[in-house]
């Protein structure tokens, strides 16, 4: 009789630990539970730039995946003008609950907090970093009637006639890959600057330029049809989107990298709950395979981060560009 009580006793008291370990892991799972619900209304993200543009484009493809895994809307905004930063400040003074985003650039951030002495937010203080979205890196190009089929041969051609051969850019990222390559080489090249792609690429075309440091996107085409000569990819590793190209590192000049990023930032003190699901879902967005190809045949390869690990990368981009830009000496005012 005893034992039958001690039994029902023991199967009591394993019915009621069992209750409350259930009760406690509920408990634990409360927060994410709450966290789960965020969006539950569309979600702007702003493209600091006009449309039609690598940002631009990047922007779309993810936001359209984010969309059709939440349920919400995430809707495009192009804020252009000033470089960036007309778009990027209106995230930043923005409320902080994940309703509001800004495809960052290495232009928008690191790149402006150098060339501006009165940069209307703080590219570090002022964000949030979620995840950096695709990688754009340049290729060196030059124009068929230039006598270098290599990095190599590029350098010790400009070394032969300093201040000569030219390059051309659109945009401050580009000239400072020109820039960061002449620095490194101890080489002189003329820069030539142009508004826009649109200008920079039908001058090298023509002949008026030498070289340029282009987007693979607006480049490449033209390489294939034996238009222009591509000589290496500005990423420390070949590039998915032009993998028949050795990187400039490999081809003469150990540890030259300037590779473009785009990257989700919010505002500042972002909520935690919108910070993990947007870096979570941006994640399971980048990892498809149709969002791979879409980017890749955009020139572009798809990246993600932790956001810690992209507000690292932040940080040694505004260190690197900054260097560089003090050396050159660029200023927008």
């Amino acid at each position: 009789m005893t034992r039958r009580i001690d039994r029902r006793v023991s199967r009591s008291f394993d019915a009621t630990r069992r209750a409350i370990v259930a009760l406690i892991g509920s408990l634990a799972l409360t927060p994410l539970a709450h966290g789960s619900e965020f969006p539950v209304k569309p979600v702007r993200i702003v493209v600091p730039f006009p449309p039609g543009g690598a940002t631009d484009a990047v922007t779309r493809v993810l936001a359209q995946r984010l969309g059709a895994q939440t349920g919400q809307q995430f809707i495009v905004e192009n804020r252009g003008g000033a470089g960036g930063l007309i778009g990027s400040e209106i995230v930043a003074r923005a409320a902080p609950d994940g309703y509001t985003l800004v495809m960052a650039t290495t232009g928008t951030h690191p790149i402006n907090a150098g060339l501006y002495s009165k940069l209307p937010y703080d590219p570090i203080r002022d964000f949030t970093a979620v995840t950096r979205a695709a990688l754009l890196p340049n290729l060196i190009v030059v124009h068929p009637s230039v006598p270098a089929r290599s990095v190599r041969e590029l350098i010790a051609l400009a070394k032969k006639r300093p201040g000569e051969l030219t390059y051309a850019s659109s945009g401050s990222a580009l000239y400072l890959s020109g820039a960061l390559f002449t620095s490194m080489a101890d080489i002189r090249m003329l820069h030539v600057p142009y508004k826009g792609g649109g200008a920079s690429m039908p001058a090298l075309l023509a002949g008026e330029v030498a070289s340029s440091f282009a987007t693979v996107l607006s480049s490449l085409p033209h390489v294939k049809a034996g238009k222009l000569r591509g000589l290496a990819v500005t990423s420390a590793q070949r590039s998915a989107a032009a993998p028949d190209f050795p990187t400039v590192a490999e081809s003469g000049l150990p540890g030259y990298e300037a590779v473009a990023w785009y990257g989700l930032m919010g505002p500042a003190n972002l909520a935690r709950e919108a910070l993990a699901r947007l870096n979570s879902e941006a994640g399971r967005a980048l990892g498809l395979r149709e969002v791979r190809d879409v980017l890749l045949a955009q020139g572009a390869e798809p990246v993600f981060d932790a956001p810690d690990a992209f507000g690292r990368i932040v940080r040694a981009d505004l260190a690197k560009w900054g260097e560089v830009i003090r050396k050159v000496g660029a200023k927008v005012d």
